[in-house]
Order: structure tokens, then sequence, then C-alpha cells
């Protein structure tokens, strides 16, 4: 009788390993992903998500080893710090940043994988009835700014006395959003802004305020202000202006990242869908709407 060699697979070992591979296949695979955290990030998340399921709707169109199951995505905002929190507490796959990852987040996120989608901006932006567009030709100082937002400067006549005696109106991001800690780090420093700024839950409400008041200022992404041209101003900062080719070269310095972060091993399903976000259609919908791609 002839002998296999000693290397040489039978079939039942072939079938074996095939069955392990299967079932390893099946532990990796997960059809609903969550995210959650900076409400910059999350109709962003949310549009490229909506693509895909579109196109694929269940996982075994995006890849024929992986079930016919529906692909699932949430997506829920609530800032930055959220975002954190939600991936610290495992009641979400994905955190959602629109700033850096802070050092002592990094220490509590045991086995942390960060991915950047793209890059935003916050404009110091102003109502286009605002009088300080003609009066300051569109721009303010770095130390015009701090007066602004701590309450020193109460009233727009303040920043310049051609403009009515009408009170300023500080519209910031809450204390959990990301854009708050740019801001502060950023422009404000040790000053503190002002209790009486009307803190805006989203990006989108702040925005919102701004185009509804013609006395409002706030610090508004870069990425929502290009989606409401028009109805809100993005001012100078020391004579330099938020444009694509400033925040990229980082001569307009409010600048964050747009990241999410991940504690483990990505599963199979989640590793395809963080290749989609990273993918060309994925950086175009980033571009779309109105943020700037990340270019590795």
């Amino acid at each position: 009788m002839r002998q296999l060699p000693e290397n040489a697979e039978t079939e039942e070992t072939v079938e074996n390993k095939e069955d392990e591979q299967a079932q390893e296949a099946k532990d990796d695979f997960k059809a609903q992903i969550s995210f959650s955290g900076s409400s910059t990030l999350a109709p962003v998340i949310s549009k490229i998500s909506t693509n895909f399921i579109e196109e694929y709707t269940t996982w075994d169109k995006v890849d024929s080893s992986l079930p016919e199951e529906n692909i699932t995505i949430y997506v829920s905002a609530g800032g930055s710090g959220a975002g954190v929190k939600a991936v610290l507490d495992k009641v979400a796959d994905f955190g959602m940043l629109a700033r850096d990852i802070k050092d002592t987040e990094k220490e509590k996120v045991e086995s942390l994988q960060a991915f950047t989608l793209g890059i935003d901006a916050l404009t110091v932006s102003v109502n286009p009835e605002n009088g300080i567009i003609q009066a300051k030709e569109g721009n303010l100082t770095k130390d015009e700014i701090i007066k602004i937002f701590s309450g020193e400067y109460e009233k727009w006549s303040d920043v310049d006395p051609s403009l009515p005696a009408e009170e300023i109106v500080i519209v910031t991001r809450d204390l959990s959003g990301g854009a708050h800690e740019v801001f502060q780090k950023q422009i404000m420093g040790d000053v503190e802004v002002s209790k009486n700024s009307i803190q805006a839950p989203t990006m989108g409400a702040l925005v919102s305020k701004i185009i509804e008041n013609p006395n409002a200022i706030g610090y508004a992404s870069y990425g929502i202000t290009n989606q409401n041209e028009g109805k809100l101003i993005p001012l100078k900062v020391d004579g330099i202006e938020p444009t694509k080719e400033n925040i990229i070269s980082g001569t307009y310095y409010i600048t964050r990242p747009l990241i999410i972060l991940k504690d483990g091993e990505l599963t199979k399903t989640e590793q395809i869908f963080v290749d989609e976000l990273q993918s060309e259609a994925g950086q175009k919908v980033i571009e779309d709407m109105g943020f700037i791609p990340f270019e590795k």
C-alpha cells in the first residue's frame, strides 16, 4: 500500500482545517457596527454608511466569504469626549473625534487604533448682516477674538466704534465638544470663555444660531460653514483666511483632525468599512461635505 509523505494532508485534515477557518470567520463576523461621538463627524460617517448599505445591502455582496446578513451601521452624536467614553464603556465599536486624542485617553484605551479621515478647521464666523465684516475688513486679531469670547468686549461698539452699541452674542459648543477644546487651546489659552455664551449641543446648532442672529459670533466648523455658504461669513484671523490651502499649510492654525478610534483588533467587517471610509469614494464624500480629505 502506498504511504503518504509525512507532511501530506489527508482529506479529513483538509476538511477540519476548512471547518476551523469557517468558524474563525464566523467568530470574526459582526453584522452591526456602531459609531459614537463628534457631532461634526457623525453626518459624514452617516452619509458614507448610507452609500455603502445602498450599494451592497448584505455583507456577502461585499465579500462572498461573509454571511448573507444585512449591513447595519449605527451612528450617534454626543461630542468627541463622549466618543472616547463610549469606546471605553464598550457601548460603541468606534469613537468619533474632531480633535487630537489626549495622552490621558491614550493611556486609558489599552489597544488603541486610530484612523484619520480628514481635516477640519474652526472659522470665527458671523452673520452676513454683521457690520464687523465692513468695519474690520473681515479680519480679527487673536487678541480681539479673546476679548470678544471672554466677554471683555460686551458690545460690538467695543470692537470698533463705528459699530452699533448692541450686545455681542457669543455662541460656543458645549464643554464635551471637541471644538471647545480646540478653540480653548489654540485661541483662548488660559482665558476662559464668557459664562454668558450660548452653548450649542452640536456644531449644526452652533451654525444655526449664527445664521439666525445678526449679532452672533461663534467658532464654526470649516466643513459646515462650506455647507452653509453665504448664510454666515468666516472672518480672517490675524489676516489669514480659512481657505483649504491655508489650512493644509498650517498658515491658518485653528485646525483639527477628524479621527475614529477603536480599542482592540478590528473584525473583518469593521476593517472593510474602515477601508471604505479611507477609500476614494469615502474621501470624496468627506470633500463633498466641505471638509478636507486626509492624504496619507
